[in-house]
């Protein structure tokens, strides 16, 4: 009797140690979104916005955050109002040279850990582009791998 006793214990003591390798992360994402306002096509500036990126995660977790294309590519991201195109883009710097994108080519992702993490997203719609009266409107997929 006294191996059967063994026995249970050792596999209830490998379940317990099991049991956090087996539990998987759960992280959500919430968006502070991005509206340009009004665009003057006549303005020599360009438009620039700041939006946010919110993850938050049941424990301290590892990941990376992806931006997809929207309407556009990564090089032009556009805004579309029936047909009409404005480009715009998105960018992981204040200085807006680096593009938020899925870290092809010319984009970067960003990499965060923690529990919770809060990322800012600079926008920029380009000076001077030739845009007809509408509501212009782009949707883009956040993803968070962990």
């Amino acid at each position: 009797m006294t191996g059967i006793h063994i026995r249970r214990w050792l596999f209830a003591a490998l379940l317990v140690i099991a049991a956090p390798c087996a539990y998987s992360a759960r992280c959500s994402v919430s968006t502070v979104g991005l509206n340009f306002g009004n665009y003057d096509v006549f303005s020599t500036l360009d438009d620039d916005i700041t939006g946010t990126i919110n993850v938050s995660c049941q424990s301290s977790t590892s990941y990376s955050i992806s931006l997809s294309s929207g309407s556009g590519t990564y090089s032009a991201r556009t805004l579309l109002s029936a047909g009409n195109r404005l480009n715009y883009n998105l960018y992981l710097d204040p200085t807006r040279l680096t593009i938020w994108g899925d870290g092809s080519a010319i984009t970067r992702t960003v990499s965060g850990s923690g529990i919770t993490g809060s990322y800012p997203v600079y926008g920029r719609i380009p000076a001077r582009q030739n845009a007809v009266v509408g509501v212009y409107a782009d949707t883009v997929t956040v993803t968070v791998t962990f």
